[in-house]
C-alpha cells in the first residue's frame, strides 16, 4: 500500500500532504492515526495539519490558477487529463476499492461500487468541460451583449468521511473541468484515498499546484481552509452545524458556497404499489454504508390498508441482516468511529425508552474483532412523525415507518421535517407520481425506484437544512464557474 509520496512507520502506513506536486508532513510534525473501523486498530497516520499548512497549500494553488497553465488550457486538454484520470482510477481500481473498505468499514463490494462511480465521475466532467457555453444577449442597437462562464479560481474542497472517493471526485471533476484550482480537506477518519488520487493526477497530467491536499482536523484545517482570503469558493458536504460554521466563516470574504447538509428522506408506499419490488429498495436504501449516508431512505411511510405488510415485509428482512468486518463483504460494515457508534445507540436506546415500537433487529456477526464500531440494524414502527428518531439524522442503520392516510396525508408527513434532500414514491398511479413529486421538498424524487448507482448525471442537492447548490451532472459546472458579461459598444 506503500506509495512514493508515503513512508512506512512501525504503526503502518505514514500518509502524506500533496502541496505543489510533493509529500509535505505537517509543519509542527504532529500526526493523526489511523483506525480502520472493522476493529479498531491503527494501520496508517496522515499530517495533523494546521493554519500555516492550509496557508501554504491555497497560496500554492492561488499562484497556479494565476501563473499556470491550467485555467489557460483549452477546456478539451483539460477533460482529457480528466479522461486519464478515470482510467488510472480503473487500472488502480483493486487498490483503491480496499483502501476505501478498510478506511471506512464499509463492505468489500461497496468499496468496489465506489470505485465505478469515482471513475465515471472523471469520465463524464472529462466530457462535459467543453460543452459549458455563454450566450449572446439581443440588447440595444449598436451593441452586442454575451456572456462567458469563467472559473472562480482556488475552490476548497471539505470532503466528509462517508463516501471519501466518490464525493471528492464530485467535486474535484466539476472544478477542474471549469479550470480551478484545488485544495481539498478530507475527514480525519478517512482520508487516504484522496492522498492516493491526488496522487494519480499528477500522472494523468494535472499540473502540480492545481490538485493539492491537506489532511488534519476539522477545527484547525477545515476552519482555516474555509476562512482563508485568497479561497475564492468552498464546497462542503457533512453536517448543518459545521455547514452552518463554514458559510459564516466564507462570508468573511463574500466567497459563494455550495453546501450539501444531509437529510431525513422519506419513501412513499401508496397501495397500489408494487411491493415486493419496493421492499428490497426500502431496506437497501438505509442500511447500504450502515445507514452513513445523506441520501439514506431514513423514513417509509406507507398507506395504512398496506402497513401491516409493509411493516412485516421490512421486519422480515431486517432480522436477517449482519453487520461484519469489512472484508467479510456482509450485508453491512462498522461505523466509523466510536463516536459515531455510541450516537446511533443512544438514539436508539433514547426511542426505546420513549416507548418507540422496535418491529426487527439485525445482528452483528459473531466473530467481528470486539474493538469494531458495530451496530445492529433496527426497525422502528407506529413512530411518532415528531419522536425525536423520525425527526433527527440518525446516519445509522436505523428505520423508521408509519401509516398515512390519503395522498394529502403522505406529502405532510414526507415534508414534516427540517430536511429536505431526496424522496422515494411507490405507486403505478401516473398521476399521482406527478402530484406527489411535485409537492414533496426535496431536491431529488425517485419514483418506484430509489437511488441510481451513484446518479453522476443527476444534479445533487438539497431544500432547507439539507442545504443549497447542485453537485453532479452539469448543474455542477455552474456552479464551479461564475458567469461574466461583456457588452461591445460598436455603434
Amino acid at each position: 500500500m506503500g506509495t512514493p509520496h508515503s513512508r512506512t512507520v512501525a504503526e503502518g502506513i505514514a500518509f502524506m500532504n500533496l502541496i505543489d506536486g510533493q509529500p509535505a508532513d505537517a509543519l509542527s510534525g504532529e500526526r493523526i492515526d489511523v483506525l480502520c473501523p472493522s476493529d479498531g486498530k491503527v494501520f496508517a497516520s496522515i499530517p495533523a495539519s494546521g493554519t500555516a499548512d492550509v496557508d501554504r497549500a491555497v497560496k500554492v494553488a492561488h499562484k497556479a490558477f494565476e501563473d499556470g497553465p491550467w485555467s489557460r488550457m483549452p477546456a478539451v486538454e483539460r477533460g482529457r487529463c480528466l479522461t486519464r484520470l478515470s482510467q488510472l482510477v480503473e487500472k488502480h481500481g483493486d487498490e483503491l476499492a480496499a483502501l476505501e473498505s478498510r478506511d471506512t468499514g464499509k463492505p468489500a463490494r461497496q468499496g468496489k461500487a465506489d470505485v465505478t462511480a469515482t471513475m465515471r465521475y472523471y469520465e463524464f466532467y472529462g466530457g462535459a468541460g467543453d460543452k459549458i457555453h455563454g450566450d449572446t444577449i439581443p440588447f440595444l442597437d449598436g451593441y452586442t451583449a454575451l456572456t462567458l462562464r469563467e472559473p472562480h479560481g482556488v475552490v476548497a474542497g471539505i470532503i466528509p468521511w462517508n463516501y471519501p472517493m466518490q464525493i471528492l471526485a464530485r467535486v474535484a471533476g466539476a472544478a477542474l473541468a471549469m479550470g480551478n484550482t484545488l485544495v481539498v480537506k478530507p475527514a480525519e477518519d478517512a482520508s487516504l484515498t484522496t492522498i492516493r488520487i491526488a496522487q494519480l493526477a499528477l500522472e494523468a497530467g494535472i499540473p502540480s499546484g492545481v490538485f493539492n491536499v491537506i489532511t488534519g482536523y476539522g477545527r484547525d484545517a477545515g476552519a482555516a481552509l474555509s476562512a482563508h482570503p485568497l479561497v475564492d469558493y468552498v464546497t462542503f458536504t457533512g453536517s448543518p452545524p459545521t455547514g452552518t460554521a463554514i458559510q459564516q466563516a466564507a462570508a468573511v470574504n463574500n466567497r459563494g458556497v455550495t453546501m450539501e447538509l444531509g437529510g431525513k428522506s422519506p419513501q412513499i408506499v401508496f397501495a397500489d404499489a408494487d411491493l415486493d419490488a419496493a421492499l428490497p429498495i426500502l431496506v437497501n436504501a438505509i442500511i447500504q454504508n450502515g445507514g452513513q449516508t445523506c441520501s439514506a431512505g431514513s423514513r417509509v411511510l406507507v398507506e395504512r390498508p398496506v402497513y401491516k405488510r409493509i411493516a412485516e415485509g421490512l421486519a422480515e428482512r431486517f432480522s436477517k441482516l449482519v453487520a461484519g468486518p469489512h472484508d467479510a463483504d456482509l450485508d453491512l460494515g462498522a461505523l466509523i468511529n466510536a463516536r459515531q457508534r455510541d450516537r446511533v445507540a443512544g438514539m436508539v436506546a433514547a426511542a426505546r425508552e420513549a416507548g418507540v415500537q422496535v418491529l426487527a433487529e439485525g445482528s452483528i456477526a459473531p466473530d467481528a474483532p470486539a474493538g469494531g464500531f458495530y451496530q445492529a440494524p433496527v426497525l422502528f414502527g407506529s413512530v411518532d412523525p415528531l419522536a425525536t428518531i423520525a425527526q433527527e439524522e440518525v446516519f445509522g442503520p436505523v428505520l423508521t415507518v408509519f401509516p398515512f392516510d390519503d395522498e394529502a396525508d403522505a406529502i405532510r408527513l414526507a415534508n414534516g421535517t427540517d430536511f429536505g434532500l431526496v424522496a422515494g414514491v411507490w405507486t403505478k398511479d401516473g398521476a399521482r407520481q406527478h402530484r406527489v413529486a411535485k409537492k414533496v421538498r426535496a431536491g431529488q424524487v425517485f419514483v418506484n425506484g430509489y437511488g441510481a448507482g451513484g446518479g453522476i448525471e443527476l444534479p445533487f442537492g438539497g431544500f432547507k437544512k439539507s442545504g443549497h447548490g447542485r453537485e453532479k451532472g452539469f448543474e455542477a459546472l455552474y456552479d464551479m464557474s461564475a458567469t461574466k458579461t461583456i457588452v461591445f459598444n460598436h455603434g
